[in-house]
């Protein structure tokens, strides 16, 4: 099964948020990119196991989104 993980650049608050429509309850952040995959990669199989019933392996297709204006 593949599910689909969002990763998007909160300029305001400065961190990466995590969100899926495949995964309920996936809300993360974090200050670092990395941090938050890993974070991520810890929380889906504990989440998944609480909401669904799902077959292993899984697969996490992660996009991320970072838009930043510069000055000109």
């Amino acid at each position: 099964m593949e599910y689909i993980v969002n990763l998007n650049w909160d300029s305001d608050a400065d961190v990466w948020i995590a969100t899926s429509e495949d995964i309920p309850g996936l809300v993360l952040e974090s200050g670092s990119f990395d941090a938050l995959l890993e974070r991520v990669r810890f929380a889906v199989p504990e989440l998944l196991s609480l909401n669904t019933r799902t077959a292993s392996p899984l697969s996490l297709v992660f996009q991320s989104r970072r838009c930043e204006r510069l000055a000109l």
